[in-house]
């Protein structure tokens, strides 16, 4: 395609834009509006940058790879291959997940367990001695009607 015919492609897919903002201004408010004045923008930066031409290139290539999928075996079996390795990921993602929650479950039953066998008298010790200050007191109190001593 020559020079001529990229601009024309910019300038209606900026007019089809240009419409399509104005009835998002109208309908949704200017935050929409604008938004879809950046789109609209985009074909016309792309063809005065030349990357207008090469998006339809890279367009073509997709299209003749994806044309030649068809009936292959071989391509067929790697998509196959691609596809068990996605599944893959995600089941190793959920058993990680449960593994995790194991561990944090056990950390916090353990970490649970800890300062209550670590408060526990031991037998042979010397019975704790009473506290002289009121605070002191209502803790020791507390932890008696528990069964801390």
């Amino acid at each position: 395609m020559d020079e001529a015919t990229w601009a024309a492609l910019a300038a209606a897919l900026t007019a089809g834009g240009l419409i399509w903002t104005w009835l998002a201004f109208r309908r949704r408010g200017a935050a929409n509006g604008l938004r879809a004045l950046g789109f609209t923008l985009l074909p016309a930066a792309a063809w005065l940058t030349g990357t207008l031409e090469m998006f339809t290139e890279i367009g073509t290539s997709i299209a003749d790879w994806a044309s030649g999928l068809v009936l292959d075996p071989l391509t067929w079996t790697g998509i196959g291959l691609a596809a068990l390795a996605g599944v893959l990921f995600v089941i190793s993602g959920f058993i990680r997940d449960r593994q995790l929650g194991r561990a944090q479950r056990s950390a916090t039953v353990r970490g649970a367990e800890a300062p209550q066998s670590a408060l526990a008298p031991r037998p042979g010790a010397a019975a704790p001695s009473t506290a002289v200050d009121d605070d002191l007191a209502d803790i020791e109190a507390i932890l008696r009607k528990r069964g801390i001593e």
